[in-house]
């Protein structure tokens, strides 16, 4: 991706007209990954824009269905392909990097085959490059941006799990990481609503993936109904809290185009993505938030420090803290569309960094998942005071934290 292209994407994104979905699809998959990633900043970005850019998770370009013989061909064999009694060639969904499609075993057991549509890696990876070297040129002049925004650290994790997804083979090991966490904990955390969809690996490999056919609808189809019960939100809160806050280890990329809803169950899907967080951030933010769920910022204050690499203290501590009050003077009891979570932590870190504060890498995989959940939660009940909502949970992640 030239400079050009990418300033391009970004005028395209917070200019004043919707963007237009093909050409950001014909600029690359860089492209659609960042406007994917806009996609849910409702904090900065109007309603209609976000919901615009939303289409990318479940309406990218497909594979035309002439092409899907030769890109099965070139992923598997005769064999594999007589274990089956029929494929859909039309896509049942199609994201940027693939495409699903139904299909029926010979056994006649109903599945989905997901194929990697394309060769991306490599010109994915020479985009990448070239944003970086923008990125580093522009913390190079400002380096405090690379201490509040991180950008370079942004790009680095969406690279990396971009090039995850690219192999449909990490996207298995990912999901076999979360169901065994899942399962050492089921006497200790109700995770008994959380699920996987089963997979058939001997029929699947680094750019096929064939698991169970699950009827129920992505989180994203129901938000754009107006049909995703509120409660079954907070409970997609309480199962990823758990893995974020009290194991560290969580699905990369919690958009609402990858849980699926069946009956009450919330399914998994696309974990070619996992991210880590370390266990000081991991005990930090925990800390954070369930102060801030109390609305008692002189503690949230002391935990953002607490979690600082290098922290502050004495009269510097103290400025802070005056500073960080006023931010939060509008925080309690106000909704998610008067006050935006994910706004208020990119505040939250910019007022600590200023301050003479030092974080490590590592918070952009936290900052996402807020961004998500926060994104779901304006377009499912915009006057919901998530914190208040959110509190039950905290005693129950405590115990394990």
């Amino acid at each position: 991706m030239t400079w050009w292209r990418f300033a391009r994407l970004i005028r395209a994104i917070f200019g004043p007209r919707l963007p237009d979905l093909e050409r950001i699809q014909d600029d690359g998959l860089l492209a659609v990954k960042i406007a994917q990633t806009f996609a849910l900043r409702i904090d900065f970005l109007d309603r209609a824009k976000c919901e615009h850019l939303a289409q990318l998770y479940r309406g990218a370009r497909a594979v035309p269905a002439e092409a899907v013989e030769a890109l099965l061909a070139a992923a598997t064999d005769d064999a594999w392909r007589a274990r089956f009694a029929s494929i859909d060639p039309q896509p049942l969904a199609a994201a940027s990097v693939g495409q699903v499609h139904r299909a029926r075993l010979a056994d006649g057991d109903e599945v989905v085959v997901k194929l990697i549509k394309q060769d991306f890696a490599r010109r994915f990876a020479a985009d990448a490059d070239s944003v970086r070297r923008l990125f580093r040129l522009a913390t190079f002049l400002y380096p405090k941006l690379a201490r509040v925004a991180d950008p370079v650290g942004m790009l680095a994790n969406l690279r990396e799990y971009t090039l995850s997804e690219l192999d449909l083979r990490n996207e298995v090991a990912h999901a076999d990481v979360l169901r065994g966490i899942r399962d050492a904990h089921a006497g200790v955390f109700d995770l008994a609503h959380l699920r996987f969809p089963e997979v058939h690996r001997d029929l699947s490999g680094e750019r096929v993936l064939v698991s169970e056919y699950i009827p129920g609808p992505t989180l994203d189809e129901l938000l754009a109904r107006g049909e995703l019960p509120y409660e079954k939100l907070l409970e997609l809160f309480h199962l990823h809290g758990f893995f974020m806050f009290c194991v560290g280890t969580f699905h990369g990329d919690i958009h609402p185009g990858n849980v699926l809803l069946r009956d009450d169950d919330l399914y998994f899907v696309d974990t070619g993505a996992l991210s880590h967080v370390c266990d000081r951030l991991r005990r930090g933010l925990f800390g954070f938030f369930a102060a801030l769920s109390q609305w008692d910022y002189p503690t949230c204050a002391q935990r953002l420090n607490e979690m600082a690499e290098r922290p502050i203290d004495g009269a510097a501590f103290e400025r802070f803290r005056v500073k960080f009050l006023d931010l939060y003077r509008d925080f309690t009891h106000s909704s998610v569309a008067q006050v935006s979570l994910t706004r208020k932590m990119m505040e939250t870190i910019k007022l600590g960094v200023h301050s003479g504060m030092v974080f490590e890498r590592g918070m952009f995989p936290i900052i996402k998942s807020l961004m998500y959940l926060d994104g779901m939660v304006l377009r499912c009940r915009p006057e919901a005071v998530l914190l208040e909502d959110m509190r039950v949970f905290i005693d129950e992640f405590g115990a394990l934290v």
